[in-house]
């Protein structure tokens, strides 16, 4: 403790300095001056706890004292006279007051620090996250923001306190642009945390629009009444954009920017549901694009890209905008027809995307060729939900690649086994011709006038311990969809060509065989030398083997297949024309074909004598053959008066289950060997 004595009694000095030295506690300062100005010097030097003036000093109420407590601000001035130092409780009054005060003056110094220091942290702390804050009393306006809120508000602090909230703080609905209810006020009013309305809009104040999102909270003092409210917020603009961005990607294809199978699926059922409500129909077109992959791998991905693209704003463009495109990947695309009146609706856009597809693309100095299979679900017909339409016109789109590609048709009950059959043989990369259980049934081909067995057709059977013994529809269209078909092709052409030279070695005469060229085969560059190969590795005499080949095949590229013909004509081999009655094939191009032999399609057959346009068909195939000197084969015979029908017409020969089924090659020879007629003529000579 520090004490200045201004200008003392003797005796009040004495008086002073004995009680401070029996009831100081601690260290004490005693000085003395005789003036106040003298006193001023002092305090400025080294201060003073208390400073005891003389009344009686000149001047001790004016300036000079004046200056005096401005030099010691903190200092108890008190006046000191000899009546004072005789009360022995004055002077110890005086100390434990001033030790009480320091001792308070102390605390508080403490709790002042303190506090600073928790505001410091406070304010470095809101102004170093990334959230804005903002703050607000009861009356609305504002009284704190963060350096996030300058920000994001555009106002400074300096500017902005003192504000109306709705100034510094205008939210509207980003869905309907109207003013949106402010959360602190709803947070002063129902005193509880309040979200933001969502799609909240701050504008700021150069009037640009921000997405935000939080909350606003009440503010309480030490009695629980509400004192203003906090709200804290950030920007979502970028979250909200990237949210956007997710979505699309997640239904759409990031090459071609179509819908995808999400959200295909997504549009068929509420196109589904939409026909159901009105009694309509929906269409599904699955299209494939055929040998696509020649593109990717002769030119690269990246003009394969770009030809996808072309394709893709193409089909686009020949649909109407209620309907949708998508890509599922690949080169596999769809087409939704929502609330169609009947499938010729569906058949016309199959054929106006095969159109456009087909028309020549020009891609980085390429010219493409492209064209797809496309096959055709309905609802409700093929299915009641979006899955079996989906399913089905994929099972549709098979069936029409494994048809010679470049066309269309409709799913029909009955395919589904079928496809999956020929999807596990193009895709199970473990069967071969080598290690797989292929085989040919032979089914007899009679001549109706004698009776005799004049040819026979070879049939090929899959047969495995799990799917059983497949026929030829469950087997060939599978293996055309992908190389298999070639490996099987050149198989049978081997296998034909042996077994005709077993069957001469074993002492029979020698019988043509026939066999079915499936599109892909015939097609392929290589088919024409493959053949060639047989049979001269063989032996074999050309003329025996004889080939057939599909109408529809011929009729879609007439000129290319022409060619084709001539070539394994040249070879020595018989061509035939399988399914006759089913295509278009002109007259002129039938007498320019190097043809021997026209099968007529079992379809034709089996309408003889029940529908008027099978019977006309059949008697101008009939009236054909003769005319161009070709043999007339009737397939597919399962009845008497079928067989009567083609006897009175002079057909040539005939073959089907009511004259014999398909045989082993052992069985066939037995049969051979006998020379059995069949019950038909029975009584023919052999």
């Amino acid at each position: 403790m520090s004490v200045l004595l201004v200008g003392p009694e003797p005796a009040a000095a004495a008086a002073v300095r004995a009680a401070l030295a029996a009831h100081a506690r601690g260290p004490c300062r005693i000085e003395q001056v005789d003036t106040l100005s003298r006193a001023h010097d002092s305090l400025v030097i080294g201060g003073a706890d208390v400073m005891l003036v003389n009344p009686a000093l000149p001047h001790s109420g004016g300036d000079a004292l004046e200056q005096a407590k401005l030099a010691a601000p903190d200092a108890l001035i008190l006046p000191l006279d000899e009546s004072q130092t005789t009360d022995e409780n004055w002077l110890p009054a005086i100390l434990r007051y001033i030790s009480r005060r320091k001792s308070a003056d102390s605390i508080l110094r403490v709790a002042e620090e303190a506090l600073f220091e928790e505001k410091e942290r406070a304010q470095v702390t809101l102004n170093s996250i990334g959230d804005a804050v903002l703050v607000t009393d009861t009356g609305g306006h504002v009284t704190y923001l963060n350096r996030m809120a300058e920000y994001m508000t555009g106002w400074s602090t300096g500017e902005a306190l003192g504000q109306p909230l709705s100034t510094v703080f205008n939210i509207v609905d980003g869905e309907t642009g109207e003013t949106a209810p402010n959360p602190a006020v709803s947070a002063m009013n129902e005193d509880r945390t309040v979200g933001l309305i969502a799609n909240c809009i701050l504008l700021q104040r150069n009037g640009k629009g921000v997405g935000i999102e939080d909350s606003a909270a009440p503010i309480h003092d030490r009695d629980g009444a509400v004192t203003g409210a906090v709200i804290i917020f950030r920007d979502v603009s970028q979250s909200l954009t990237e949210t956007r961005k997710m979505a699309y990607l997640a239904q759409h294809d990031p090459l071609t920017g179509l819908p995808n199978r999400a959200l295909l699926t997504e549009r068929l059922r509420q196109a589904i549901s939409l026909a159901r409500r009105h009694h309509t129909q929906v269409a599904l077109l699955f299209l494939d694009l055929d040998h696509f992959k020649q593109i990717n791998d002769s030119l690269g991905h990246a003009v394969g890209d770009q030809a996808l693209c072309a394709i893709a704003n193409r089909l686009s463009a020949c649909v109407r905008s209620t309907d949708t495109v998508c890509r599922l990947g690949g080169d596999e695309f769809v087409i939704l027809l929502g609330d169609i009146d009947s499938p010729d609706d569906a058949a016309h856009i199959a054929e106006k995307a095969r159109a456009t597809i087909t028309t020549p693309l020009r891609v980085s100095g390429h010219t493409l060729e492209v064209s797809a299979s496309v096959g055709i679900s309905i609802h409700p017909e093929h299915g009641a939900d979006a899955e079996a339409i989906i399913r089905h016109a994929d099972t549709a789109m098979y069936h029409a690649k494994a048809n010679g590609r470049d066309g269309y048709g409709f799913f029909q009950v009955g395919m589904n086994r079928r496809t999956a059959v020929q999807r596990s043989l193009g895709t199970d990369s473990a069967i071969t011709p080598d290690t797989a259980t292929l085989g040919l049934r032979y089914l007899p081909q009679f001549n109706l006038a004698s009776g005799r067995i004049v040819g026979v057709e070879a049939l090929l059977r899959w047969a495995d311990r799990e799917r059983g013994v497949m026929t030829p529809d469950a087997c060939l269209p599978g293996g055309e969809r992908e190389k298999l078909s070639l490996a099987v092709g050149q198989w049978i052409v081997s296998e034909v060509c042996r077994q005709s030279l077993a069957w001469e070695a074993s002492g029979l005469p020698p019988l043509p065989i026939s066999f079915n060229v499936s599109a892909v085969q015939f097609r392929d560059a290589a088919f024409v030398d493959c053949v060639r190969d047989a049979i001269r590795t063989s032996g074999v005499e050309a003329h025996r083997i004889i080939l057939e080949v599909s109408e529809t095949v011929l009729v879609q590229d007439a000129g290319s297949a022409g060619a084709t013909l001539t070539e394994l004509s040249d070879i020595g081999v018989q061509l035939a024309i399988d399914h006759f009655g089913t295509g278009n094939l002109g007259l002129l191009h039938l007498k320019g074909f190097p043809i021997q032999v026209l099968k007529i399609d079992r379809s034709c057959v089996r309408g003889l004598g029940t529908a008027a346009d099978a019977t006309v068909t059949v008697n101008m195939a009939l009236a054909l053959g003769k005319c161009l000197g070709h043999r007339v084969i009737a397939c597919g015979v399962e009845t008497a008066e079928q067989v009567r029908f083609l006897q009175a017409r002079a057909c040539d020969a005939a073959q089907g289950l009511y004259l014999h089924h398909p045989l082993g090659p052992e069985d066939l020879a037995l049969l051979l060997a006998s020379k059995r007629l069949p019950a038909f003529h029975a009584h023919a000579v052999v």
